[in-house]
């Protein structure tokens, strides 16, 4: 059993997908209205994206009064919409358990700290483990989908994350917001990577839609071919 996935990104015309130094006021706007559109029932971002979206720095040591358990605690199970963090060592610093009106799910390995799952049950945010030392992602959806009854999945990045999810197999739409401008900086990561000892084969696509969007974006939409 799994959620149908989408794996949703914005990128300049050279692939570049970090934003910073892109002065151009709509993008996030032309994003999150692209993606809106999906209905999804869960949002997914990595460790980096989620600490921006967090605003928080660091969470308090000494909560935990011993060896907390490796079980999922899963706090809100009707949510309208989960905000998945995939955190394998928990440093996502929340101030409550709620990311832009979605529940806050966190993603975690059992090598995380017990005062860091401490910290999560005092703020009500729900977490549940991946995997032992690395995360799999396989069990992960199917756990969201099994749980929580969680239906339709969109990952947002960043790159890692979203190139791991279709290095696994497990996107069924590829979907690509184009922004009309060159990056140029050859340091900044692509809209998808992953690790070459890790890489599997190419993901092969099949185009279903391209649309022109506001302020000259395309909007490219694949499936699996």
């Amino acid at each position: 059993m799994k959620p149908y996935i989408v794996a949703h990104m914005m990128s300049s015309v050279d692939g570049r997908s970090l934003t910073d130094g892109w002065k151009l006021p709509y993008v996030f706007g032309l994003y999150e209205t692209t993606a809106a559109t999906f209905k999804a029932d869960g949002w997914i971002c990595g460790r980096v994206t989620m600490q921006e979206v967090s605003h928080g720095t660091d969470y308090p040591r000494g909560l935990a009064q011993g060896a907390v358990p490796r079980t999922n605690h899963l706090v809100e199970r009707n949510a309208d919409q989960y905000a998945i963090s995939i955190d394998p060592q928990g440093r996502v610093a929340w101030k409550s358990n709620t990311a832009l009106k979605s529940h806050v799910i966190e993603v975690l390995t059992e090598q995380v700290a017990d005062d860091y799952l401490a910290y999560l049950q005092s703020i009500g945010v729900s977490y549940l483990f991946g995997g032992k030392s690395e995360i799999d992602l396989d069990k992960v959806v199917q756990t969201l989908a099994l749980e929580l009854d969680v239906k339709r999945l969109i990952v947002e990045g960043g790159s890692h994350v979203s190139g791991a999810f279709v290095n696994a197999g497990l996107v069924d739409e590829v979907s690509v917001l184009i922004i009309p401008l060159v990056d140029g900086r050859s340091e900044h990561p692509s809209s998808f990577e992953v690790p070459m000892n890790k890489w599997q084969a190419p993901a092969y696509l099949k185009l279903t839609s391209v649309e022109k969007t506001e302020h000259d974006g395309v909007w490219l939409r694949y499936t699996k071919a």
